[in-house]
């Protein structure tokens, strides 16, 4: 299993994202075609954010060359790549669903409806769409979900970009109103340092006590904004 793992791992890593999901679109007529994608899904706190990006159907520029999956760049690069893309796409746009939404609903809906609202939000409005594995219910023009979409599809792979480095930023302020928790370093994941800084402080507001180990340090007590 651990072997079939880094097999799978080595090969996502050396994927370079194409265009091609994108140009059997344009072939069909379609010429304003979404790339979406989700950051923060597993994270123990924070928003879950989503990105939608639609790149110009001749887009050319040195740039995409380095264009992967956001988890596999340092945050310079994503920086970097984060400007390159919000200048050349024609449109970027990006939805946040707070953690209290996703304790209310679950974080399977609560990514869905992030990414209706980045959808939502684009302008041009999008024809059609490729999402990163999902599909989503609720749209009423073409979609595909694309298994390692972000890895194989340039715009799933910048929509990846743009999420991740906005949920970054976001953690980063989040940081500054609930101190003691990491969460500029760690993002809100479940690394160890965060489930020690939540046994030792319980729960912050925006911690989403439905995940399991919120929910096992929901009986310390709620470390609310400090002034």
């Amino acid at each position: 299993m651990a072997k079939e793992k880094r097999t799978k791992t080595a090969h996502i890593s050396s994927l370079v994202p194409s265009f091609l999901e994108e140009r059997r679109y344009h072939a069909l007529g379609y010429r304003n075609v979404a790339g979406v994608d989700e950051v923060g899904r597993g994270a123990l706190a924070g928003p879950v954010v989503a990105a939608a990006v639609i790149l110009p159907p001749c887009i050319s520029e040195p740039w995409l060359d380095d264009v992967r999956d956001s988890k596999l760049l340092d945050p310079v690069h994503r920086e970097l790549l984060f400007s390159r893309i919000s200048e050349g796409a024609l449109a970027t746009a990006v939805g946040s669903v707070s953690s209290e939404i996703i304790d209310s609903i679950g974080i399977v809906k609560a990514t869905e409806m992030a990414m209706i609202m980045a959808i939502g939000q684009l302008s041009p409005a999008p024809q059609a769409v490729l999402v990163d594995f999902f599909r989503l219910p609720s749209l009423n023009f073409p979609q595909k979900g694309v298994p390692d979409g972000d890895s194989l599809c340039l715009s799933i792979a910048c929509a990846s970009i743009i999420a991740k480095v906005t949920r970054d930023r976001i953690m980063v302020e989040l940081d500054k109103a609930y101190p003691g928790y990491g969460l500029a370093g760690h993002k809100g994941y479940g690394t160890g340092e965060h489930i020690a800084f939540l046994s030792r402080f319980g729960p912050s507001p925006i911690h989403r006590r439905s995940f399991n180990p919120v929910r096992q340090a929901q009986g310390r007590p709620v470390r609310e904004l400090e002034k």
